[in-house]
């Protein structure tokens, strides 16, 4: 018997236990501004998986509708070992939902929260296949826009040599790129502001190099401990995307190699044109810049703590998600 979704709300509690669009919600597992993501058993193929239910205020909206429909089919779309995949994307008694793979592991949040700053080696071996999906995604038009490590999975990979497998996720609700700022209609920032490239902020259109910005401010905190602009305040940290240079890594990090702060800050350049021509390019820089002798204050070890394709719950800064 299916959930009584009449009154739904966009909390978390009471959907525990129903069915929704074949799917058994047995527990939530993220949250964010716009969406719940519970675990979910797949009635009709005996799996787990995630599934996001969107806020009802915006599936009430027509445009967001569409283009929740037409930008979740081309990110389904996209087969890549480091994009979670989509299986499904519909509406049902008014709620929109995405149902997709659920992915065993920590995100890079938790991770980070765990272990601190990550050895070099690692760091570099994430940061490689973050740059895979995000390049892949760009080949389609796709633009991610809120790069962060909350979405980005940790699962446990598959040898020695692989000690971890990167998932990209929330591609689900993701935006053309050209035509789009980083504001909604309504003026609301989009992205997360630790992260949020200079050209976000002022609304100008973006393109695949607001997502390298923010892939290299991620990458920044893996070997620094911190993102590359701390303030107390949100308009001082977003004048400091716009305006201020970011500190030398080597200053939070001395046992990597300098050659590495010229490369964060050309991925970190106030003027798109001024960055990378990719995010594999930037990696491939850092990889000859930074080496790969780095070490970190502790071992990192890939957890086995439940995560998901969801928001993180430990979301801080994090602006409304856009309209698909």
């Amino acid at each position: 018997m299916g959930a009584d979704l009449s009154h739904y709300t966009g909390r978390p509690s009471g959907l525990v236990g129903q069915q929704i669009a074949g799917y058994k919600i047995e527990r939530m597992i993220g949250r964010g501004g716009m969406a719940v993501v519970y675990c979910a058993k797949d009635l009709r193929l005996d799996r787990t998986v995630a599934i996001k239910l969107i806020a009802p205020e915006r599936a009430r909206d027509d445009t967001f509708r569409r283009r929740f429909t037409h930008e979740s089919r081309v990110a389904a779309s996209i087969e890549h070992p480091h994009i979670v995949p989509i299986f499904e994307a519909g509406e049902t008694d008014g709620v929109l939902y995405i149902a997709m793979r659920y992915v065993p592991g920590l995100d890079l949040r938790g991770l980070l929260d765990r272990e601190g700053p990550l050895p070099v080696p690692t760091a570099l071996r994430i940061a490689a296949q973050v740059a895979s999906a995000l390049d892949a995604a760009h080949d389609h038009d796709l633009v991610h826009r809120d790069v962060k490590p909350g979405n980005i999975l940790v699962a446990a990979g598959t040898d020695r040599d692989h000690p971890e497998h990167i998932y990209l996720t929330d591609f689900g609700l993701t935006k053309k790129s050209l035509s789009l700022s980083g504001f909604t209609t309504a003026g609301e920032f989009v992205g997360t502001l630790d992260y949020m490239a200079p050209e976000q902020i002022s609304g100008r259109p973006v393109d695949g190099r607001c997502d390298l910005y923010s892939l290299a401010c991620v990458v920044y905190e893996t070997l620094a401990g911190g993102p590359p602009f701390v303030r107390e305040e949100d308009a001082a940290l977003l004048w400091a995307h716009q305006y201020d240079a970011p500190p030398p890594l080597t200053e939070r990090r001395p046992d990597v190699a300098p050659a590495a702060d010229e490369v964060l800050a050309k991925a970190l350049a106030k003027v798109p044109e001024d960055r990378y021509g990719s995010c594999l390019e930037f990696v491939a820089a850092l990889r000859a810049g930074a080496g790969a002798s780095g070490t970190a204050p502790r071992g990192v070890l890939v957890g086995r703590r439940h995560t998901t394709s969801a928001p993180s719950s430990a979301l801080r800064r994090t602006a409304p998600d856009p309209p698909a």
